[in-house]
């Protein structure tokens, strides 16, 4: 067999002198999968401060050093105790101790990524509040940790009262039990966050049952009985789809199937059109055929607001022509949506919303302390989420009676004060959940242990969590996630 010099010195050629990655995506190559370069460029533009450098902040910022975040600060006036230097592994143990607690921390994360600034500033957060609280403004996010309550409440106003505002990251821990929350920025009366890279798990729809004027005419323009047989086993199965259910309509009042037993006649008259049994597209067809009776609607999510197919059995030419008939559609709609866009926007973020605009997600959020402030919320929740709200106000008890004792001194509360501070929040009558005494066990047996195991399961999840909100990408939790790695279960208590 004669092979083409040319060609094999041109590819060969080609395979060589093509451009090597950098090192920059060599190193983040895996996450590059998951948020493209535009979730990468966000990340290396952010700028996140966090208040105090206990073994939990530490393992957050290990997860966020990693990816590549542009900027640290670790805000934090202490020295490293014994306590520090035995559960924190962002210290050098017994050498560190006595030392500052964020300059010691800032140096050991720094040398996991040479691309991200690390920075300690060695002032406590009330003096920044008092003579400097413009400067927390300055980030991209705050992430507090155990911060005493009232200190908490002016921080989470603060960065509430303006929608410029950086998002505040609230974790509260206590021995082996935890609570997160992300407070959203505040914007014209309501807190949202709009994510439009969503990367949601369904599939987004093709319009089969609302064929577009194009992909109608190319559907029933197919001659399926007189076609080639080695053609006929290429055709796309949106166009078959579209073609059986129009045929379909046409028998039935223009109804899809609605019924069981139609929409098994309708799959079988699919098969039936095939001229081979081995025709991949006729059984692809068949498996995709609740597209034909699943309505195009608009989501909820996207309501609130006021791609290409999926790879499948097809001749190389017939796939591109379809692909080419979606896209000159997109490109019709994104051209109509422009039109009613009444300040200017950049094609770049035009692009990615339409993209996915049948994916969009608007998250409606509250300022942290809310729940608390809201009796009547609470007893509902008693009834709702039982198991969650204990652990919360097992949490909230703890938070208040810190408050209420002298500065410095030893925190030793016993379950007797931390269930009369919790009663407290509910309205009169209202019991506390059958749960809350073992959450409130644990916080009175460890009110101040950081454990290295609750901080390291707080680390993965908190981080996973700001990347989301740096990035814009994938859902963030909705509501405070409260965590038991005593019974080893998580879950959501909604707000």
């Amino acid at each position: 067999m004669l092979i083409d010099s040319k060609n094999v010195e041109e590819s060969t050629t080609a395979l060589v002198t093509e451009e090597a990655p950098d090192n920059k995506t060599r190193r983040y190559d895996r996450q590059l999968r998951l948020w493209a370069a535009s979730g990468q460029s966000a990340l290396e533009s952010s700028r996140l401060l966090v208040i105090s450098g206990t073994a939990t902040s530490t393992s957050i910022l290990k997860n966020l050093v990693l990816p590549g975040i542009g900027h640290f600060t670790i805000l934090d006036p202490r020295k490293v105790t014994p306590e520090d230097s035995g559960n924190n592994f962002f210290l050098e143990g017994p050498s560190s101790i006595g030392k500052s607690r964020a300059e010691e921390a800032v140096r050991l994360l720094c040398e996991l990524n040479d691309g991200v600034e690390g920075k300690a500033d060695l002032r406590s957060l009330e003096e920044v509040l008092d003579n400097d609280k413009e400067w927390l403004t300055e980030f991209s996010l705050v992430i507090a940790h155990n911060l005493e309550g009232g200190l908490l409440d002016r921080l989470s106003k603060l960065l509430w009262e303006d929608e410029s505002h950086p998002t505040l990251a609230i974790v509260r821990s206590s021995g082996f039990l935890a609570e997160f929350y992300i407070q959203y920025h505040e914007h014209t009366g309501e807190s949202f966050i709009c994510v439009i890279e969503s990367h949601p798990e369904t599939a987004q729809s093709l319009q089969i049952d609302k064929p577009f004027p194009a992909l109608l005419r190319d559907s029933l323009a197919l001659d399926f009985e007189n076609m080639d047989v080695t053609d006929h086993g290429h055709i796309p199965y949106v166009y078959i789809l579209v073609r059986v259910l129009e045929d379909w309509k046409k028998a039935h009042n223009g109804s899809p199937p609605s019924t069981y037993a139609e929409r098994q006649e309708f799959k079988k008259l699919i098969l039936a059109m095939r001229k081979k049994s081995d025709e991949e597209n006729f059984e692809e067809a068949e498996s995709q055929a609740y597209r034909a009776w699943t309505a195009t609607t608009v989501p909820s999510e996207i309501r609130d607001l006021f791609s290409d197919p999926k790879d499948m059995k097809a001749d190389t030419n017939k796939y591109i022509g379809l692909q080419k008939l979606y896209k000159k559609r997109a490109e019709e709609e994104k051209q109509i949506f422009k039109s009613y866009l009444t300040a200017p926007v950049d094609d770049a973020t035009v692009d990615a919303f339409v993209k996915n605009a049948h994916a969009l997600k608007l998250l409606r959020g509250k300022r942290w302390g809310s729940l608390d402030e809201d009796p009547k919320a609470l007893a509902e929740l008693v009834e709702t989420s039982s198991k969650q709200l204990s652990t919360h106000l097992a949490l909230s008890a703890l938070t208040s009676l810190a408050t209420k004792q002298q500065p410095n001194a030893p925190l030793t509360p016993t379950v007797e004060a931390l269930t009369a501070e919790a009663q407290a929040l509910l309205p009169a009558g209202v019991e506390l959940p059958a749960e809350f005494g073992d959450a409130v066990g644990e916080v009175a047996r460890a009110p101040n242990a950081d454990l290295p195991n609750t901080a390291a399961l707080l680390g993965g999840i908190v981080a996973q969590e700001v990347i989301k909100m740096i990035t814009k990408q994938y859902i963030p939790i909705h509501g405070s996630c409260i965590i038991d790695l005593i019974e080893t279960w998580t879950g959501i208590l909604p707000v």
